[in-house]
């Protein structure tokens, strides 16, 4: 299915810069989405158009009776799932290499005794501060995430199910009348679709999980803010 390395690497320097959620989510993408589909979706597919067997032989009908039944294949509909889910992730990625180079200058500056403005979102260990536009950025992300990992879910279950069936029935044109065509290895495939519908509803449960981790970090910081100004105000 392609060379996923250069998408593996990328993946792997959001990890630095993602929360405990943030960074279990890249795990299960990268190992059970992408590894597994790199290593396994050919040898249990194939051309499933050439295994796919119909009791007719008029020119053309085989084509377009599987064209009508997978408009697109699962291999690649699970490729553009696994690219669509990732993009925002890489968005952010972009925008902390961004901030952090940004920041790197500050921090040298006022090291420097040439500037007085203080890193905003990274501490001296370069570790980032889940707040103001970085926050907002993340979420944003996160939330992009689930609304395309939802959306696949559910064009997945529109286009083709959840359950690949032995027996297709076909009436389309140049067909001349209803025919049958049988899927090669379908309770296999079914378990493999099942398998990747499963990881899909987690990586989704990871991204809901994560945005009421942040909330509740988000408040937890504005609640001891605000404890810390009342005790200097008292003071």
């Amino acid at each position: 299915m392609g060379d996923w390395g250069f998408l593996s690497k990328l993946l792997d320097k959001v990890q630095s810069h993602s929360t405990n959620i943030g960074k279990v989510w890249l795990t299960v993408l990268l190992i059970f989405r992408i590894m597994v589909l790199g290593a396994g979706v050919d040898k249990v597919w194939g051309d499933e158009q050439s295994n796919m067997v119909c009791n007719i032989n008029t020119p053309g009908c085989k084509n377009v009776c599987y064209d009508h039944k997978f408009p697109i294949s699962h291999t690649r509909f699970w490729v553009l799932q696994i690219i669509f889910v990732t993009l925002p992730t890489l968005v952010y990625l972009g925008y902390v290499l961004h901030v952090i180079h940004k920041e790197d200058k500050l921090r040298q500056k006022y090291a420097e005794k040439r500037g007085t403005k203080l890193p905003k979102y990274t501490d001296d260990n370069g570790k980032l501060r889940y707040k103001g536009n970085l926050l907002r950025i993340y979420v944003a992300c996160i939330l992009t995430t689930i609304l395309f990992e939802a959306g696949f879910i559910v064009g997945q279950y529109y286009l083709y199910g959840f359950v690949m069936e032995p027996r297709l029935m076909c009436e389309e044109k140049p067909c001349p009348h209803p025919i049958e065509c049988f899927l090669s290895r379908p309770t296999e495939k079914t378990i493999f679709i099942i398998f990747m519908l499963v990881v899909a509803c987690v990586s989704l449960l990871l991204n809901i999980a994560e945005i009421f981790y942040l909330i509740c970090r988000a408040n937890k910081g504005k609640n001891d803010q605000h404890i810390y100004i009342t005790k200097e105000t008292h003071c």
